[in-house]
């Protein structure tokens, strides 16, 4: 397998030397590397935000409670009015409410739950929401695009796996770093890593995301068998 070459545009990233406490712990076996690369352009013109979630699951159920709640109280008014008695259940109510000090086990566990939820839908309705979608640079005023993270992982393990060396290669890629875990099977890691170094910060480039996200590449030997 030949190894892959960098366009002329691709600046090759220092590689980081090894100190006598990180050849202690890594040994001959393992090499990292960690650093956040530049943006793809020089200025701010495309950059998007998340994408914000509709919320349909939470809003379709807190909605759908909300109805049976009011509807249960309207008919029980109405019953009243045209002169029936309240349901047993909203005069139980009443009558806990009234008897029930405000220190009750009872009292406190129905106010903590309802603090909770009242929290949950601050925090649905204050965050966008859709984490596993990475937004795209914007070149067309109409036009918004984003990429899965599982698409962008496994765009940048293609990629990866061209490097001479690599045998298996893990790729998680979060919002704000991608975390790249290979095995290479010949060749000196610190080659290895700068090669991976070289080719994935160009494959993150070639994303198109509006937030580039920095890299972390941890290159080692395959474990012994038996």
């Amino acid at each position: 397998m030949s190894e892959p070459q960098g366009s002329e545009d691709t600046r090759r990233l220092p590689v980081l030397e090894k100190t006598g406490d990180d050849a202690a712990t890594l040994g001959q076996s393992a090499s990292a590397a960690a650093y956040e690369p530049s943006g793809t352009l020089g200025d701010d013109d495309g950059r998007q935000g998340r994408f914000w979630s509709a919320r349909r699951v939470p809003a379709a159920v807190l909605a759908l409670l909300l109805l049976v709640a009011a509807g249960f109280l309207l008919y029980d008014v109405a019953a009243v009015r045209a002169g029936h008695g309240a349901m047993r259940w909203r005069t139980s109510l009443a009558r806990q409410l009234a008897e029930r000090p405000l220190d009750d086990t009872a009292v406190l566990v129905g106010a903590g739950v309802a603090a909770a939820l009242g929290l949950w839908l601050v925090v649905l309705a204050a965050t966008p929401g859709l984490r596993g979608l990475l937004p795209m640079r914007r070149t067309h005023r109409d036009v918004r695009a984003g990429l899965h993270r599982k698409a962008a992982a496994m765009a940048l393990r293609d990629r990866a796996m061209q490097v001479a060396g690599v045998q298996s290669v893990r790729v998680r890629t979060k919002r704000r770093k991608v975390d790249v875990r290979a095995v290479s099977h010949f060749r000196e890691l610190d080659d290895v890593r700068a090669d991976l170094d070289t080719v994935l910060t160009d494959g993150i480039r070639g994303l198109g995301l509006s937030r580039p996200p920095g890299l972390s590449v941890r290159v080692a030997r395959p474990g012994r068998k038996g």
